[in-house]
């Protein structure tokens, strides 16, 4: 390579993937890791499931704003940082059960509660236990299997308070995060740790997320509650955990749904507008010589990437400022866009 170039690029409607056969060798069906023996599992009490291609829509009353609220920090008397968010956004975080298991959700606008597809699959009606104790009727008002995420609405008439949601806010690797959810129905169970590693990409049978990484201990129960920041902010929504292959405990490592893509998919889902993943259009492998990023070993006809000028043999080391270190990673980060919006690719020529 001997020169660098941005390029912005609007994502194309999305088209069957052709992932390069590199990443069809690390992943298989049913999101095993790189490892022998390591998977990925879902958290909450129901069977483990593959990501269904269909998506569950209904009509709800109140819709959130084009905003989420900013919630103003009560005057919470202590200087223990991990006692600060759970008091802060504890009341924010709900059990979510239903008739074959439960999970965690988190309030975010008026009645509205973000949480995992796979903690309301196949169900419509739910229960949403709050913090105080007290339980109430809810309905599942869409969700999306590709990035597990789903919204229920308890009703816009009811004053529930709401959680700050930390969008569009860069992470930083070693940040504290604290963790809140129903480990095994423990509600209101707080956890802490750090932020291990961002833009993480996991397969989960549908396609790759770019996840946040976090040891906070999260494990079944935990699906669809909240990871903070020290602020008491959301920055992701618990999702799933690395296991060993003999147990589905925690084993120090967790993945979230970050928020800014959450609260995208939740938003459309809330507007009933498509939930179809953005499509670049291109194979690549590892560049050779040990050089970074991934080498483009082959473009679409008539994809995003073809329209953008991307050709066989560019290197992509970044998007939109998040470094790319394998293919893996720039699937993630492609996929967690929609078609229309556009991504800004720096190229190694």
């Amino acid at each position: 390579p001997t020169a660098e170039e941005v390029r912005p690029i609007v994502v194309a409607e999305s088209q069957p993937p052709r992932w390069g056969w590199r990443a069809l060798v690390v992943f298989v069906t049913g999101g095993a890791l790189t490892a022998p023996g390591f998977g990925v599992a879902q958290l909450d009490d129901q069977q483990d499931v593959s990501a269904s291609a269909t998506t569950q829509t209904s009509t709800v009353a109140a819709a959130p704003t084009d905003e989420p609220i900013v919630v103003q920090p009560p005057d919470i008397d202590t200087n223990e940082p991990v006692a600060f968010v759970a008091a802060l956004l504890g009341p924010s975080v709900v059990q979510i059960e239903t008739d074959i298991g439960l999970g965690s959700g988190v309030i975010y606008g008026e009645g509205l509660i973000l949480t995992n597809n796979h903690v309301i699959e196949n169900t419509s009606q739910v229960r949403v236990r709050l913090s105080d104790g007290r339980t109430l009727e809810a309905e599942v008002v869409g969700s999306d299997p590709r990035t597990d995420i789903a919204v229920v609405s308890a009703g816009a008439d009811l004053d529930l308070p709401q959680a700050t949601l930390a969008l569009d806010k860069p992470l930083e690797v070693g940040e504290l995060t604290v963790a809140i959810g129903s480990p095994f129905q423990l509600q209101q169970t707080v956890t802490s740790g750090i932020v291990s590693a961002v833009n993480r990409p996991i397969f989960n049978g549908a396609g790759f997320n770019a996840m946040v990484q976090t040891d906070a201990a999260i494990n079944r129960g935990n699906s669809g509650g909240a990871l903070a920041n020290r602020l008491g902010e959301v920055i992701g929504i618990n999702t799933a955990i690395q296991t060993d292959g003999t147990s589905s405990n925690n084993a120090g490592i967790g993945f979230a749904m970050p928020i800014t893509t959450a609260y995208e998919v939740a938003s459309r889902i809330v507007d009933g507008e498509s939930l179809e993943p953005g499509f670049l259009g291109v194979e690549g492998t590892p560049p050779a010589n040990g050089e970074i990023g991934v080498l483009l070993a082959s473009v679409t006809a008539g994809s995003a990437a073809e329209f953008a000028g991307l050709q066989v043999g560019d290197i992509v080391v970044s998007i939109d400022g998040a470094p790319v270190t394998a293919f893996e990673e720039l699937a993630g980060l492609v996929q967690t866009s929609f078609p229309g919006q556009e991504i800004e690719l720096q190229l190694m020529l």
